[in-house]
């Protein structure tokens, strides 16, 4: 997976922080669905590799919970994780116990579960108890 995350990772636009990531999503059948980071001069609008290649996934059919694993690699020295806004989007559709394995080109690894990434998080239960405290 690190060649084809190396490989991936030239696709990435970002002529403004030059801060390469790419991401493949697994899928449990074992279809991959890549991502790479895609900056805009507007920073809000540019989009991670992580939510590209999940909503990748989502765009061909699949659906919550359908994911096996999340490859990640920034080209960096330093092994990166996700950003919080990725947390998110991964919270709401990976199970708890997926792997998330982050990488840099020379192969340093670090491997976190949804739970461990997001310890604490936002999601529909939180939205079901919103109008509690009115």
């Amino acid at each position: 997976m690190k060649d084809k995350l190396k490989t991936l990772l030239k696709n990435s636009y970002s002529p403004y922080s030059h801060f390469r990531v790419a991401a493949i999503a697994v899928m449990k059948d074992g279809n991959e669905f890549n991502g790479v980071n895609v900056e805009n001069a507007s920073y809000g609008d540019s989009i991670c590799a992580e939510r590209s290649a999940i909503l990748n996934a989502i765009s061909a059919g699949y659906h919550k919970y359908d994911f096996d694993k999340l490859y990640i690699m920034c080209d960096s020295s330093k092994v990166g994780m996700p950003c919080f806004a990725c947390r998110t989007v991964i919270n709401e559709l990976l199970e708890k116990d997926c792997s998330i394995i982050c990488m840099n080109p020379s192969g340093d690894t670090e491997i976190h579960t949804v739970k461990e990434l997001c310890p604490y998080p936002f999601n529909e239960e939180d939205l079901r108890h919103g109008g509690d405290n009115a």
